[in-house]
């Protein structure tokens, strides 16, 4: 039809195209039956104005009520990463006592903080391909399942290699679980409505800490650190067949329940991969993810031989940190979905609003050497590593904006292979930097500094690459010539 318009007839199009991205205004053109060019000109606004009420009906899905079950769906996810975190606590917080019975180094036992995640990368990646193909409800079941049976064998007396081999299995059933527990609600919600669940999901793990540390410290201290290994198996067992019971897939499962034109064809990886966006919730997870999994392994040590606190009182010291992440996860939620909903740009209320707490956290955990009180010392790690959750909240919902339905798992579960990496390497770097200092306390102290750089280094490349509206407009671009073409 473009090859026929005379010059004239161009610009009538290019009237009608600005006249779109003012919802039609001023596109009024004349039908004169002396001038057959104006009567394409009309038919060509007419079809201008046809495509843009289409678009513009589709977008307006997004205000419709959700899908009854999705907050079902949402609340079961929520105790899954619950007990998906409690599994990953249970070695730090019993790290004391399984360093005394095991004769562990330091350098031991940050080798067994990273041997949880030799899989967790790789399982993730492979398990999100799959859940571009599989109903994730049975990928769901199956990563439960594998959570459960494996914690068994560290009931029995076993030794320090058998410790390593069971984490490492354990991390490959883990380490998909968020992403494809994210894909799964997404099929629920349409993307306006996405962060606030993605907040609810992310907050398991923290009230995965807050409930399970205490309990879990309290059959440590009872019984014994191999006994909660098994109480953590059965919890995993019942929560399975609850999910077999409830589990479904959501009915928004095609382009149609996103709030941007349909892509029919899926976007080659390179293109999804090689995305500024990508590349800084990369970073800006990774700098986050490097604390969260210091914290998991370490925190308790720290309070217990750095700053002499008794096991009994590590207990409930270790759920701080995860108080004030559970704090920033929902507030995150919350502001990200508001300010959504009222028209502010996605860079501004997902990326900034996800970035800038990372560099204030970092800069306030800095702050650890340059005090002598260790309430203060607590303090300053429990809000610095807290405030870490933002970036969580804001990434899956970004990548989604330009991601097509049909390869959102693998996209997601790409980007937590990547940033998990932090979780090889920040337990064994730990170790290590404790292992060669003059004294444990110092040990921790330069440990702690090199995290906040990280976390700083994260969050500044997340205010710099965060445009997820860019990439939706260059992918779209991308997609339409491949159409023409």
């Amino acid at each position: 039809m473009l090859m026929n318009l005379s010059m004239g007839d161009y610009w009538a199009l290019r009237l009608c195209v600005a006249g779109e991205g003012s919802k039609l205004r001023g596109c009024n053109v004349e039908v004169s039956r002396h001038d057959p060019g104006s009567r394409a000109r009309s038919g060509t606004c007419r079809l201008v104005r046809n495509n843009v009420k289409a678009r513009r009906e589709k977008s307006t899905m997004v205000g419709e009520p959700t899908p009854p079950g999705a907050w079902t769906i949402t609340t079961a996810l929520f105790f899954f990463m619950l007990i998906n975190f409690a599994d990953k606590t249970v070695v730090g917080l019993a790290a004391v006592p399984i360093m005394r019975d095991l004769n562990l180094t330091p350098r031991e036992f940050g080798l067994l903080g990273s041997s949880f995640f030799f899989l967790f990368s790789i399982s993730a990646v492979v398990v999100g391909f799959l859940a571009n193909r599989m109903p994730a409800r049975w990928l769901i079941l199956g990563l439960a399942l594998s959570w459960s049976i494996v914690q068994f064998p560290m009931i029995a007396p076993v030794g320090f290699a058998t410790l390593v081999v069971c984490r490492i299995l354990l991390g490959a059933g883990e380490g998909p679980a968020f992403s494809v527990g994210i894909h799964a609600a997404y099929k629920w919600f349409p993307d306006e409505r996405r962060t606030l669940p993605t907040a609810v999901i992310a907050q398991g793990s923290a009230v995965g800490v807050i409930v399970a540390l205490p309990a879990i410290n309290w059959i440590i201290v009872h019984y014994s650190w191999r006994a909660a290994f098994g109480v953590l198996g059965v919890v995993g067992l019942l929560w399975a067949v609850v999910w077999l019971y409830v589990g479904k897939e959501g009915p928004l499962t095609d382009e149609s329940a996103i709030s941007k034109p349909p892509r029919d064809e899926p976007i080659s990886y390179k293109h999804l991969l090689l995305t500024p966006t990508f590349a800084g919730c990369c970073l800006s997870c990774f700098g986050a993810y490097w604390a969260l999994s210091l914290g998991l392994t370490w925190f308790t040590p720290f309070v217990v031989s750095g700053l002499g606190y008794s096991q009994a009182s590590a207990g409930w010291l270790s759920t701080l940190p995860w108080v004030m992440g559970a704090a920033v996860v929902l507030s995150t939620g919350w502001a990200s979905q508001a300010l959504m909903t009222a028209g502010v740009s996605s860079r501004v209320a997902r990326g900034v609003l996800g970035s800038a707490p990372l560099v204030l956290g970092g800069l306030i955990v800095l702050m650890v050497p340059y005090t002598e009180n260790p309430s203060w010392k607590i303090a300053f790690l429990v809000i610095g590593g807290g405030l870490t959750g933002s970036i969580y909240v804001v990434c899956p919902p970004m990548l989604s904006e330009f991601t097509p339905v049909s390869q959102r798992a693998a996209v997601i579960a790409i980007l937590g292979a990547i940033y998990t990496v932090a979780g090889i390497l920040a337990p064994v770097v730990n170790g290590t930097v404790i292992a060669n200092a003059p004294t444990p306390l110092a040990g921790y102290h330069y440990g702690y500094a090199i995290a906040a750089l990280v976390q700083i280094v994260g969050g500044l490349a997340g205010l710099l690459l965060l445009w997820p509206a860019s990439e939706t407009a260059q992918l779209s671009r991308l997609s339409s010539a491949r159409t023409l073409t």
